[in-house]
């Protein structure tokens, strides 16, 4: 398995990567492009978009899809605060949020001003698209991935709000999917072969589970003419505001009272990332690495990594301490939730092994490893330090 020179990215990798000569994946190279962008000209290149969309009053100027996140802070705020105009929230609701998460969530239309639209499909569907979600493409957070990227531009349309602004464009962020100076937008096709892993809402029809059509309407992405008629348009604040996800953490705690997780993880070293779902960083983390072999805590290393805010030998003893552990309490509480036993979920979660990463040795699954490169390790678990300032604009 080839890793990144620069990070900790595997080639075989969710967030599609290519290495250049030096063997630096594309991911930390587009992040080295965002250190020679004009930000002050991309933050008014904002400003003229989000102008062109601002209501006389009759409407709301834009709409957030929102998880109560830090990243959706750091959105409203700049929309509201830097930006003086009035957004409709919207909120994909999956049933699971953390206690922390659920209270973020909650406050910002208290904080911010704002209006906001909070959608949740039937506890007992979801239940049911979690366990055919698992089964069909080893993702029970499918519903989550769909419903995010769909019911704000059902609500786009249901309202007549043909902006919406979204936070990053995580393939880009991630793995380098675009150049910077791409400024891409938000599409049907990004929805449907990355957010959505390639399945739409007609594949969750299920006799067995008795899922039928009208129950997954709000799964439905509006049609081109709809789209087309409103002028729908999804622009990314990552393309004009230098994106970082600790500094966004920083911003809404200090000036908001935004609270991360008391608790430590058991699968990363980050306590401030998705708290939407309590299984994202527990069991459906752990998919991602039964799948391609790596998780969360290589994600947020790679992060820190190109940020300087850790270094490669920190960033791979993260790596080592968290990406292969099996969250025993999340999977518990996971496994109640659907009425699975842990011994089908361990047998379907083989099926979806990527046979170019895991291999069976003496009856064990086994993989090449990043500290396999004859790399000396450092032991420290340091945590990323805070920015020198914290971003007001």
């Amino acid at each position: 398995m080839q890793y990144c020179t620069e990070c900790v990215y595997p080639a075989v990798s969710f967030a599609p990567l290519l290495f250049d000569e030096d063997g630096v994946c594309s991911g930390c190279r587009v992040r080295k492009q965002a250190e020679h962008v004009d930000w002050d000209e991309r933050k008014r290149l904002l400003g003229e978009v989000l102008n062109e969309y601002k209501t006389d009053g009759s409407n709301y100027d834009c709409i957030i899809p929102v998880s109560g996140g830090k990243d959706s802070y750091f959105q409203t705020h700049v929309i509201t605060s830097v930006f003086g105009l009035k957004p409709l929230l919207v909120t994909y609701h999956g049933n699971n949020f953390l206690e922390c998460g659920q209270r973020n969530l909650e406050r910002m239309r208290d904080v911010f001003d704002v209006d906001h639209h909070i959608f949740s499909p039937s506890v007992q569907l979801l239940k049911k698209i979690n366990r055919l979600g698992f089964k069909k493409m080893g993702d029970m957070n499918w519903h989550n991935h769909c419903g995010i990227f769909t019911y704000p531009v059902q609500a786009a349309v249901k309202f007549k709000v043909p902006l919406i602004i979204w936070g990053e464009h995580g393939y880009t962020d991630l793995g380098g999917m675009h150049s910077i100076k791409d400024s891409v937008e938000m599409t049907a096709r990004y929805r449907l072969e990355h957010a959505c892993r390639g399945f739409d809402w007609h594949d969750m029809i299920d006799e067995e589970e008795g899922i039928t059509e009208k129950d997954l309407l709000w799964a439905k992405y509006p049609t081109d003419d709809e789209l087309g008629d409103l002028g729908i348009r999804g622009v990314y604040i990552s393309n004009y505001m230098d994106w970082d996800g600790y500094k966004n953490y920083v911003l809404s705690r200090d000036l908001y009272d935004w609270q991360e997780h008391p608790e430590p993880f058991e699968r990363t070293y980050r306590s401030f990332s998705n708290m939407d779902d309590m299984h994202e960083n527990g069991i459906h983390d752990y998919l991602k690495y039964v799948k391609v072999g790596y998780g969360r805590a290589t994600d947020h290393a790679c992060k820190d990594i190109r940020w300087g805010r850790m270094t490669r030998e920190e960033g791979i003893e993260m790596v080592r301490k968290y990406d292969h552990v099996k969250p025993r309490k999340d999977l518990e509480r996971w496994l109640t939730y659907v009425d699975m036993s842990e011994e089908e979920f361990d047998t379907i979660c083989d099926t979806f092994r990527d046979r170019r990463v895991w291999r069976k040795q003496n009856g064990s699954w086994v993989k090449d490893n990043i500290w396999d490169e004859s790399i000396q390790c450092s032991t420290s678990t340091k945590v990323p330090k805070e920015p020198a300032s914290i971003p007001t604009t």
